[in-house]
């Protein structure tokens, strides 16, 4: 069983995941629309795609189409995916799911009245930390889990402004002003990811970026933003909690890892930097650098990523790392290109087989709230002092 699928944005991000789906072998056509038609016509004629559409809207009224990747500008994702759920397309989302409570929730009433498939492609799932943590706290390693830690440190002077530069045109720093904590799903995803609970509530600060070049500026920013860094700390069901920050100016080597990720637990604890992960009890500390470390699958210099900023490229070219289990993926993969951790591999069949299967996918629309509505509500506590604040849950996938 095979089903068609629209890749819509041709930018940076898409043509990877567009060599992913078309090798898949429960995907068929593969089509693209973008507002720039020459990138989604550059895209199509690079990998031989099954076509162009001159428009998202044209995309979503075709019979040719089944299914559509949305990977388009980070605040656009919420409506997008309500045109294509509400065109009765199943939909694969790049994150965040959306940037308010009420995008959230028109989603997930979406999803539940049309049954179709929703999943948002947070690349922290498949994380090898989260993989390992997960795998330890399911086999009770940790005790009782009680704080964790997650961050999402990448400095816009690596690869950043290239990027937004990129999308956003001559307007790119209204853009590139994105609040960090509406961009919340690596941090927080990598944390529940693992951890089988949800934040409750919320604190957070922000810190006023000042370097002065227009960028976090409020007086330029779309978003009315100046914060460049946020830290917060979340209470979470059950007891715990955990802590996540967002940082866009900080002296950090995010080429070599940007996400990263800490569990604490009453019997043993993981913690992990740029170069080096520990596992630690009351015995000892035990080195497992190597358990998380993927192998490179791609050259930073391959002709096919010469549009990508190289401080971005090595997200593009991680393979698997020892702790990833690559048995359920198809053997078509085998030699691709993988990225952000080898996590990309497992995202594309974790949306295909949903599909296909009529499963629920690992990162589901209830799930995709989860580590989505965390970061909204902590973004108002930031823009009001560290206000402690409540932060609402949609419960459980059905079934789940």
């Amino acid at each position: 069983m095979t089903f068609s699928l629209g890749i819509v944005g041709a930018g940076q991000f898409s043509g990877q995941f567009a060599t992913l789906f078309q090798a898949h072998p429960g995907v068929g056509d593969v089509y693209v629309t973008d507002l720039l038609p020459e990138r989604a016509e550059q895209l199509a004629s690079a990998q031989g795609l099954a076509g162009t559409f001159p428009t998202y809207e044209a995309m979503l009224e075709s019979k040719e189409v089944d299914a559509v990747a949305i990977f388009t500008q980070r605040w656009t994702h919420g409506p997008l995916v309500l045109q294509g759920l509400n065109a009765g397309k199943h939909v694969y989302s790049a994150v965040p799911m959306a940037i308010t409570t009420e995008e959230i929730a028109a989603i997930i009433d979406a999803v539940r009245a049309t049954g179709l498939t929703y999943m948002m492609g947070e690349t922290s799932q498949y994380n090898p930390a989260t993989v390992h943590a997960r795998n330890q706290i399911a086999e009770g390693a940790f005790g009782r889990l009680f704080y964790a830690e997650g961050d999402y440190v990448h400095d816009m002077d690596l690869g950043f402004y290239e990027a937004y530069q990129y999308s956003g045109g001559e307007k790119w720093k209204e853009t590139a002003s994105y609040p960090p904590l509406l961009y919340p799903t690596h941090s927080v995803g990598g944390v529940l990811g693992a951890w089988q609970t949800h934040a409750v509530s919320v604190s957070a600060i922000g810190v006023v970026d000042n370097r002065g070049d227009g960028v976090f500026d409020k007086e330029v920013s779309q978003f009315g933003n100046d914060f460049s860094n946020a830290t917060a700390l979340f209470e979470v069901a059950g007891g715990g909690s955990f802590r996540t920050n967002e940082f866009r100016r900080v002296g950090y080597p995010s080429h070599i890892r940007e996400s990263r990720f800490r569990f604490f637990g009453t019997e043993a604890s993981m913690e992990q930097l740029a170069t080096v992960a520990l596992w630690q009890d009351k015995k000892g500390v035990k080195d497992i650098s190597e358990l998380l470390e993927p192998k490179p699958t791609m050259a930073p210099d391959d002709p096919s990523l010469q549009h990508i900023a190289p401080d971005l490229r090595a997200a593009f070219t991680s393979g698997s790392a020892p702790v990833h289990d690559r048995a359920r993926l198809p053997r078509e993969f085998d030699h691709l290109h993988n990225g952000h951790e080898g996590s990309h591999h497992f995202l594309v069949d974790d949306f295909v087989t949903a599909v296909n299967s009529r499963t629920l996918p690992s990162v589901n629309a209830w799930v995709a709230a989860r580590y989505t509505l965390p970061g909204i509500v902590a973004h108002d506590s930031a823009r009001q002092g560290g206000a402690r604040l409540e932060i609402p849950d949609f419960g459980d996938a059905p079934d789940a």
